[in-house]
């Protein structure tokens, strides 16, 4: 069974979002990836200095076969500096997975299915 881990922001973490509705959505996503039998794995960041030590442990954990990065990461502008630090931790602590972008919270099986 492939396996996935969807790198994105807590949604309890960003201003002005309703947190409990986004959280709903992702879990939802995460009952899709086994429903596509993929093995799905979601780590959620803070925009802030614990998100580096996170997202290691997270790519630590097993060999992914793809990681997909969240739009939420990837983009706002404002965020680029974080968004590229992300896809290189992804590079040096995952160098044999593919790496997948969503649109949505909703849309994540789609991105890591392009890469399986």
């Amino acid at each position: 069974m492939p396996s996935v881990l969807v790198l994105g922001f807590d949604p309890h973490a960003v201003p002005g979002m309703d947190g409990d509705a986004m959280r709903a959505v992702l879990d939802k996503e995460l009952t899709r990836f086994g429903e596509h039998g993929i093995a799905a794995s979601m780590t959620l960041v803070a925009p802030d200095e614990s998100a580096e030590s996170a997202v290691v442990a997270a790519l630590s954990e097993q060999d992914w076969d793809a990681v997909v990065i969240g739009g939420g990461i990837r983009k706002p502008e404002p965020l680029v500096t974080f968004f590229e630090q992300v896809v290189n931790l992804v590079r040096r602590h995952a160098p044999g997975a593919a790496i997948a972008f969503n649109t949505s919270g909703g849309d994540s099986v789609e991105a890591a299915e392009r890469w399986l």
